[in-house]
C-alpha cells in the first residue's frame, strides 16, 4: 500500500497544498520576527541573533519544500543539498536577518507563483484518495480475521 501511495503522490499536489505551505510559512515568519500576535518562546535566540533562528529555518524550509512539491510532485527527505547546507547556518544564527528575510521572501514569491500557475490543480484528486483509503482499509481488515 505504501508503494502505491508513493507512486501516486502527484495526486495530492494542488493549489490547496500550496496555500497550506504559504500559511505555515507566514506563521513561522511572523514568529521569527516577533510580530504582534505571533508566539515565540525563545527570547534567548532573539536576544543573541535578532530573530528566532529556529522559526527562520523552518520558514525557509517550508518554502523550499513547497516549491519542490509544486514543481516535482514530491518532497525529498532529508532536505537535499545545497539547501540543507544553507538552512543549518540559519538555525545557528550565522546569517543576518536581512539575508534570511530575503531568502524567505524569495521562496514565498516562487511558491505563490507556482500556486497561481495553471499547471497546478485546484484540489487534490479526492476521488482517487477516497478510493485508495477505502480499498486499503478493506484489504487491511480482510486479513485480520
Amino acid at each position: 500500500m505504501g508503494a502505491e501511495l508513493a507512486a501516486n503522490a502527484h495526486r495530492f499536489v494542488s493549489r490547496l497544498a500550496a496555500a497550506r505551505y504559504l500559511g505555515y510559512l507566514n506563521g513561522q515568519k511572523a514568529a521569527m520576527t516577533g510580530q504582534p500576535g505571533a508566539h515565540t518562546n525563545r527570547p534567548e535566540l532573539i536576544a543573541a541573533h535578532g530573530y528566532d533562528t529556529k522559526y527562520a529555518m523552518h520558514a525557509l524550509r517550508l518554502g523550499l519544500q513547497g516549491i519542490e512539491l509544486l514543481s516535482t510532485g514530491r518532497i525529498t527527505l532529508p532536505v537535499p543539498e545545497p539547501h540543507r547546507a544553507y538552512l543549518r547556518p540559519i538555525r545557528r544564527g550565522e546569517r543576518p536577518l536581512t539575508e534570511v528575510l530575503a531568502a524567505i521572501t524569495d521562496a514565498e514569491t516562487q511558491l505563490a507563483r507556482l500556486r497561481d500557475s495553471t499547471t497546478v490543480a485546484d484540489q487534490p484528486d479526492r476521488r482517487w484518495v477516497d478510493n485508495w483509503l477505502h480499498h486499503s482499509y478493506q484489504n487491511f481488515w480482510a486479513t485480520r480475521h
